[in-house]
């Protein structure tokens, strides 16, 4: 059995959040697992990654309907998610690629 996409992307936010509070003071991302899509009937989990500072977020999408895809987009915490989402396969989603992502995003 495969691992769950979910724990995949979890796990991986999980490490480039310590990564990123132990060499960037300035950035304190805050990852939140959102249970909103599925409530509404959306089959998908979503993951944020705020940063409080610059008002910034990074929206992660799993949709079952699309396994081993990952659909992101980079907006404003105020900002609700558009269609223009860019997506990439899971497999090479790391926690080097998320501290980028921050460090470029939220830096």
């Amino acid at each position: 059995m495969s691992e769950d996409p979910l724990k995949i992307l979890s796990d991986a936010a999980s490490d480039a959040h310590a990564r990123i509070q132990a060499s960037h003071e300035h950035i304190n991302p805050v990852i939140e697992v959102r249970r909103k899509m599925r409530d509404a009937g959306i089959p998908a989990d979503v993951l944020t990654i705020d940063c409080h500072q610059t008002r910034r977020r990074i929206m992660l999408i799993l949709h079952d309907q699309q396994p081993g895809l990952l659909l992101y987009q980079f907006i404003t915490i105020e900002q609700e998610a558009g269609d223009d989402f860019q997506s990439m396969a899971l497999s090479e989603l790391d926690t080097q690629k998320l501290v980028q992502w921050m460090e470029d995003y939220f830096g």
